[in-house]
């Protein structure tokens, strides 16, 4: 059987509790949303750096880098770009979490990135964020030495600091950081939306297994020109609102 024809039983009481419920579109009216871009970096997402250095090494077969790093070029680093363009033209907080150590030697890591072997230090090329979606001016980054950068780091309480309430979550790897990043984020309360087409994993087939998984019982799914769509719809109730009142 494949994943798209597993019927959820209980789906129609997770999408009302947190796909449709009217606090999510409150949230948004009211600004209290952000972007968080996961991972887009040096260490995992550029070819011939950090985990890709060597093709042999990498675990991943010749297939699977193809189809990520084809994955990135068409279509998430451009939708990433866009979507962090949208929030910024609003004024709305674009946050950014990577993989990166405090310390040189990575003596600070989880045990899992130590068995794992993934070091990023701080100042190195794998801790770079890609150009193109890199943060401006000083906008929030947040790093982290696990997958979940909820369990891993004080995230949670920045956003509370800002008033954030729900989340739009774009980045890689699809089925490991920000799948975690999702149910985390949806057991804390937050809204949260997966941008899918701003997404990425080594297969197909892992990034459709967890886009399935998360749909309408820990994340909205959607897309970066339906997010646009919320973004300038949201605009023109502004202005609208703002031209009412003169």
């Amino acid at each position: 059987m494949s994943v798209a024809a597993i019927t959820d039983p209980l789906r129609q009481q997770y999408r009302e509790a947190f796909i449709t419920h009217p606090r999510r579109a409150e949230h948004l009216a009211d600004g209290n949303v952000a972007l968080l871009c996961i991972d887009v970096q040096y260490l995992d997402a550029a070819d011939g750096f950090g985990l890709f250095a060597d093709p042999d090494t990498s675990g991943v077969p010749e297939e699977g880098r193809k189809y990520y790093f084809d994955r990135l070029q068409a279509s998430v680093l451009p939708g990433m770009k866009r979507l962090q363009e949208a929030f910024r033209g609003q004024q709305l907080e674009v946050i950014h979490c990577r993989i990166c150590a405090l310390t040189q030697d990575g003596r600070d890591r989880s045990a899992g990135h130590r068995r794992l072997h993934l070091l990023a230090a701080p100042g190195s090329k794998e801790a770079e964020f890609l150009e193109e979606v890199a943060p401006v001016g000083d906008e929030i980054v947040i790093n982290k030495t696990a997958s979940g950068v909820f369990s891993s780091t004080n995230i949670h309480y920045v956003l509370s600091n800002m008033g954030i309430r729900s989340l739009y979550l774009c980045g890689v790897y699809t089925n490991e950081c920000v799948e975690t990043a999702a149910r985390d984020a949806c057991d804390l309360g937050y809204f949260v939306t997966v941008v899918e087409d701003a997404c990425a994993t080594v297969t197909e087939r892992l990034h459709e297994a967890s886009i399935a998984t998360l749909r309408d019982r820990y994340a909205r799914i959607s897309s970066v020109r339906e997010v646009l769509r919320e973004l300038d719809e949201l605009r023109d109730s502004s202005t609208a609102g703002i031209i009412s009142r003169k």
